[in-house]
């Protein structure tokens, strides 16, 4: 079993930065791929960035050159710097953990979640 705790959402402007955490434990972090996924009302959850066990980094399309994900496997956490953020990436962000280490960008991969954090971007 893994426990995930997410940190760090919030409402902020347009084009501030927001850096959020994802706290994990019950098994060996550093064996771990995490991911960061995320869910705007309506609409249906989406992999923002993921990270493997080797730090190998996956980010969707729509956050590249925006978002970097990074993790501390001393601190077993994992982050995703959030910058230039816009309206339209207000959602619920959930960090997930896949045993396999791999990173691969498959949500059905993602066996763990966490219980997420909001993120509000006004205009």
């Amino acid at each position: 079993q893994v426990q995930l705790v997410e940190s760090g959402g919030g409402l902020v402007q347009a084009g501030d930065s927001l850096r959020l955490s994802c706290a994990a434990s019950g098994r060996t972090f550093s064996d771990l791929a995490m991911g960061w996924f995320r869910q705007a009302p309506g609409k249906e959850r989406e992999l923002a960035a993921a990270i493997s066990s080797g730090g190998s980094t996956y980010y969707a399309s729509s956050v590249k050159g925006r978002f970097t994900i990074s993790r501390d496997n001393a601190k077993n956490t994992v982050y995703l710097q959030m910058n230039s953020l816009k309206p339209e990436d207000t959602a619920a962000y959930y960090c997930a953990a896949d045993y396999r280490g791999n990173g691969e960008p498959r949500e059905p991969l993602y066996g763990y979640w966490g219980q997420g954090t909001e993120v509000a971007v006004s205009s």
